[in-house]
């Protein structure tokens, strides 16, 4: 599409009742990053109240008509996806404006590859706009859907706000006042101050935590209430609500001998299959009694916000002998259904193409929506787990689904414990389901396996003997990424925080010639490497895997201060870092040379001079703080081994390192800071 033109949905596809817009950028740097917002405006062009306004503090309407499903790392960045039921939108609503926002003073001409997508509900690809004069702007309407005629268009806009979220929201009604405290008598004329955050204050994240709920509107005011002190009405703020799971009570069991009893056993568990059985109907009917979770799994699939009904082993014919899925999830909104089959491997088993490409078959010919398979593997862009040839000649079309085990603990992970599920006994099946799929037994454990390519290539590594354009290379560097996707899960479950795989990549570089790249890098140089985004670190946390020494390294860089000395900056940095590991490495980073002075942090801590450069004129750009551990295979088998190792190293270093550290600081306040200290 073209800037200013507008497509009818229907006339695109017959499977518009529902639809999944994603708004994706790149970032030269591998640190760019936006936040989506959705509105709904009526038709005066404005939001009826603030509940129309959704972003990451409120990112699901309570008729399922809007949910925002977050961020997902794409080969080249990163992109935002959102779920729309357009059955459910009111029939107030004649527009539905789609934006994004970045803050602490970025702006979108500093990303690549800026575009919105919108599928079907079958996943099928409908339209595709790219914006490409973004500019200075630290907000973008990228599209809208509206109707005419009792059907939905897609416009794109592409219209840009160099006020940012604020400007945004305020064109459409939503009021973005900051609150003020509250007086009891008559106070002096108001003059905005600007907030300066200090140290011991956590900042806000991101920039709707500047936008506040929209007051209910007043009725007349007659002359005494007019005349009186005004008081300003205290609005809720939008910072992230936290959720505290209800504590279990104290035991009474006579020792730590005696075990609770499970809703979901595990003693049982003998063969692949029992695993496969019992996994499968203990998470669908969790699905079905938790709909916030159920709803959480699905969404990202298509499905409509509804009533849902899971079943197991249900028979289906195909051809002479019929087929039994694992399992069926439907979800029936409106009189509508959505089907969706469900194929489950524990154990690491692989998922074979003939048993998925029947379902496809059978989904297709009975009008179902999707098949969704469910395994320990994780799914990479442009590398599918099994190869299944879709006809398109066919009306309907069946989209083909992947789901880890990990993505699954990972999203019953924030709920119990960041976002809540509404009350005590749904928070309790989440939890045994939580327990059961972390037990030993259940075989639902996530990515485990580096593949049968990881000893070769590490022996190969060693011995010198890897050649450049060994597909084994590209093998590993997959399970690399794979591995390092599910580390973002487990962490950002603990976290309850964004945690994304970044990837600094060329623009337009498709994900096989990036990981063809890395195989390269991996033969040369015999490390794998990767970067991740955490919300509200410093930096970025890098990784890696050094195959010729067995070191894993997780580090962090930290820019210098603007202001103050470098004696100053050393001295608090060892400060801050009191309760780290004494074997922590401190290297001070200098411009235009590879390295400064370096140590641990038990030298450092009597003396933290150490870290200057004795040439003085020297300039501090920032330190870089490193871990080391051995790579691990010394226990289980060398695959398993090292995934527990890489997955140890990322979690030790976060809590035991960046957790002590000091938050980056926003554009705004560092100027303000600046300011201040230049009076």
């Amino acid at each position: 599409m073209t800037k200013g033109s507008n497509l009818s949905l229907t006339a695109l596809s017959e499977n518009v009742g529902s639809a999944i817009i994603s708004l994706g950028w790149s970032s030269p740097t591998g640190e760019g990053d936006a936040d989506v917002s959705v509105l709904l405006l009526d038709a005066g062009g404005k939001v009826r109240s603030d509940a129309d306004f959704y972003f990451y503090n409120n990112p699901v309407a309570a008729d399922g008509s809007v949910q925002l499903l977050g961020k997902e790392p794409t080969g080249d960045g990163s992109e935002d996806r959102i779920s729309f039921d357009l059955t459910a939108v009111p029939a107030e609503v004649e527009r539905i404006v789609v934006a994004a926002s970045r803050y602490e003073g970025a702006r979108f001409g500093e990303l690549d590859d800026l575009k919105v997508t919108l599928a079907d509900a079958g996943g099928e690809s409908l339209l595709r706009f790219v914006i490409e004069d973004a500019g200075e702007v630290s907000a973008i309407i990228f599209g809208e859907l509206y109707r005419r005629a009792d059907e939905w268009k897609f416009r794109a806009v592409g219209q840009g706000y160099e006020s940012g979220l604020a400007g945004l929201a305020t064109d459409f009604g939503v009021d973005v006042d900051d609150d003020e405290p509250e007086s009891e008598t008559a106070a002096a004329p108001e003059v905005p101050v600007p907030v300066v955050p200090t140290a011991a204050a956590e900042p806000e994240t991101g920039p709707a935590a500047m936008l506040e709920a929209v007051p209910a509107p007043r009725g007349p005011v007659d002359a005494a209430e007019e005349a009186a002190p005004k008081k300003r009405a205290a609005r809720p703020r939008t910072a992230k609500k936290k959720v505290t799971p209800p504590r279990a009570p104290v035991s009474l069991a006579e020792n730590e001998s005696w075990r609770q009893a499970r809703l979901f056993p595990v003693s049982a568990l003998k063969s692949d299959r029992d695993r496969e059985t019992r996994a499968t109907s203990v998470l669908l009917s969790v699905m079905a009694q938790v709909p916030r979770f159920g709803r959480r799994v699905t969404a990202p699939f298509g499905a409509p916000s509804g009533r849902m009904e899971t079943f197991t082993e249900v028979s289906l014919p195909h051809g002479d002998t019929p087929r039994r899925p694992d399992g069926v999830i439907r979800v029936e909104r409106a009189g509508k259904l959505w089907t969706a089959l469900v194929e489950t491997k524990t154990n690491g088993n692989p998922l074979r193409s003939d048993q998925v490409q029947a379902y496809m078959d059978i989904a297709a010919r009975r009008g179902y929506e999707a098949v969704i398979t469910l395994s320990n593997d994780v799914a990479l862009e442009g590398s599918p787990l099994v190869d299944v040839k879709i006809d398109r000649r066919r009306k309907h079309q069946v989209a083909l689904w992947h789901l880890s085990w990990a993505e699954v603990a990972h999203q019953a992970q924030m709920l119990i414990r960041h976002e809540g599920v509404g009350n005590a006994a749904r928070t309790w099946l989440l939890q045994d389901l939580l327990h059961y799929l972390q037990h030993e037994n259940s075989g639902c454990h996530g990515f485990q396996n580096m593949g049968a390519a990881w000893v070769p290539v590490r022996n190969g590594i060693g011995d010198e003997t890897l050649c450049q354009g060994d597909p084994r290379a590209l093998e590993v560097v997959e399970s690399w990424e794979r591995l390092i996707r599910q580390v973002c899960l487990r962490l950002g479950g603990e976290l309850g925080q964004k945690v994304l795989p970044a990837q600094r990549t060329r623009r337009g570089t498709d994900p096989g010639a990036r990981r063809a790249r890395l195989a390269d890098q991996l033969c040369l140089e015999g490390r794998l490497q990767a970067e991740l985004r955490v919300e509200g670190a410093p930096g970025l946390l890098t990784l890696s895997a050094d195959l010729r020494t067995a070191k894993l390294r997780t580090s962090v860089e930290i820019p210098a201060p603007e202001q103050g000395y470098p004696l100053t900056w050393a001295k608090r940095l060892v400060r801050r870092l009191a309760e780290a590991p004494a074997d922590l490495h401190v290297e001070t980073l200098v411009e235009g040379e590879t390295g400064g002075p370096r140590g641990t942090l038990e030298r450092l801590r009597p003396e933290p001079a150490d870290l200057l450069p004795r040439d003085g004129s020297t300039r501090i750009t920032g330190f870089r703080l490193s871990l080391f551990k051995g790579m691990g295979s010394g226990r289980g088998s060398a695959e398993s081994g090292f995934i527990r190792s890489v997955d140890d190293a990322v979690q030790r270093f976060y809590s035991s390192v960046v957790v002590h550290l000091d938050a980056p600081v926003s554009g705004r306040a560092a100027a303000t800071a600046k300011e201040r200290a230049s009076v």
